[in-house]
């Protein structure tokens, strides 16, 4: 079942006197908190607190905000580790042929041949591609648009051509 809240952030720590947090990026674009003034805060169990986000500053490798209700470094340090989240009505709108790591997480995967492979356990950024870890790291397959055959997230399937497969594949046997 897909998640109706995305992770775009996780609180590291806290910053300054008034009870702003530094949080590490989960997006792949930052600017889109500058226009953020509701998020949700991911509780234990599944449950997602809204909460208003104000303050907003972006750094080279993070962003700083403040989030309402939580005003002294002491409160803020209670959401350290907590992920920020937004609903799918306001995510950005991806590119034809992306997708959100949340919605591949989970995805069965098979090849053009008929081969099934397991589950997609994590997507790993490398800096040039991204990577599916099928079952646990039992095969690493490069992200790239000449493996992918078909990348269907409402189904949760995902079928590689079985031929690239084989050359770009890292299986652990």
């Amino acid at each position: 079942m897909r998640n109706e809240f995305l992770r775009v952030g996780r609180v590291v720590r806290t910053h300054g006197v008034r009870g702003d947090v530094k949080l590490m990026l989960l997006t792949d674009d930052p600017a889109r908190f500058r226009a953020l003034k509701t998020a949700y805060l991911e509780q234990a169990g599944a449950s997602y607190a809204p909460v208003g986000i104000e303050n907003v500053r972006i750094q080279p490798d993070a962003v700083v905000l403040h989030i309402e209700g939580y005003d002294t470094p002491e409160q803020a340090q209670t959401l350290k580790n907590a992920y920020l989240c937004v609903d799918r009505a306001h995510a950005v709108r991806l590119e034809a042929d992306t997708y959100f790591v949340a919605d591949l997480i989970g995805c069965e995967t098979f090849d053009t041949a008929g081969a099934a492979y397991g589950k997609v356990t994590d997507v790993l950024e490398t800096g040039a591609n991204d990577v599916y870890e099928i079952d646990g790291g039992k095969l690493l397959v490069p992200a790239l648009k000449r493996v992918l055959r078909e990348v269907d997230v409402t189904n949760a399937r995902i079928t590689f051509d079985a031929d690239v497969l084989r050359e770009v594949g890292c299986f652990a046997d």
